[in-house]
């Protein structure tokens, strides 16, 4: 049986390096899945989503975004009623970002020689209502994780502020020496860029779009539409999906191999007794 298409939209970008990232985590999804898997852009890079979906008619469209501003909530969601394909949850709040932050986080730390006396958590930033939700809640997940207590504040790339050149100077200040930007960024691009010329920062993370748990994630959402269609479908639209519908039980499997995983995770002993608390 032919499985049903996986779309991942993507915002997009003119910085080559961003292509790789996505296509390395595109790669990681498909081997998790199964699935064909394909990236539509929004913008700066082809093909579009509108190209990718209107081949790919009834896929499952996943919006690779950390925050559920206009791309999340209007745009995606046009686009793909036009092609009756479903959208799935973006990617805004979940603890497996959190915990992929923390590791490009440490990975920078280390590259930098010594762990940061405080972070800045830099977003893109969004203007519209709960936009900036995402960023807000990896502050939140982020400082828990960090294994002795530091200050961690938020940051914005555009339409918000502060800005993370402002944050940086601003704990700087405060007689902070040590830091840190982690990049609540999924791929590289013009703010990834701009993030590593803020002046003072001790350490500035990667991107995290192919990061291992976002993979995950991704196929996670992928195994939620197989089985939100199973529970709520008639038997009209099962006919309709019968090929998917000898897929859904192993897409459920990976969804559940992704809660295991996540559900196992090491973090610090300082937060483990939290663990159940994190805002998912």
């Amino acid at each position: 049986m032919t499985a049903r298409d996986l779309v991942i939209a993507v915002h997009g970008s003119a910085v080559p390096e961003a292509g790789a990232t996505t296509a390395r985590l595109a790669d990681s999804v498909r081997a998790l899945t199964g699935a064909p898997v394909a990236v539509g852009h929004l913008d700066h890079q082809t093909p579009s989503l509108p190209h990718v979906l209107a081949d790919r008619p009834g896929a499952v469209v996943v919006p690779l975004l950390l925050g559920d501003g206009y791309h999340r909530t209007v745009d995606i969601p046009a686009v793909a009623r036009a092609f009756d394909c479903a959208v799935t949850r973006g990617l805004s709040g979940e603890h497996a970002v959190a915990l992929a932050l923390y590791d490009r986080l440490r990975d920078a730390e280390r590259a930098a020689g010594g762990a940061a006396d405080a972070v800045v958590v830099a977003g893109a930033g969004s203007s519209r209502p709960g936009g900036n939700d995402g960023t807000l809640a990896a502050v939140r997940q982020l400082g828990l994780l960090l294994p002795v207590p530091v200050p961690v504040t938020a940051a914005y790339c555009s339409a918000s502020a502060p800005a993370p050149a402002e944050a940086v100077a601003l704990l700087r200040a405060r007689g902070f020496r040590r830091v840190a930007v982690a990049t609540h960024l999924l791929a590289p691009g013009r703010f990834t860029r701009a993030l590593a010329a803020v002046p003072g920062a001790w350490a500035v993370a990667a991107p995290i779009a192919d990061h291992a748990r976002v993979a995950r994630l991704v196929a996670a959402r992928y195994a939620e539409a197989g089985k939100t269609e199973a529970g709520y479908a008639g038997a009209g639209a099962k006919a309709r999906y019968a090929e998917a519908g000898h897929a859904e039980a192993r897409y459920a499997d990976a969804g559940a191999g992704y809660a295991a995983a996540e559900a196992g995770a090491e973090i610090p002993p300082r937060v483990a007794c939290q663990r159940e608390t994190l805002p998912l």
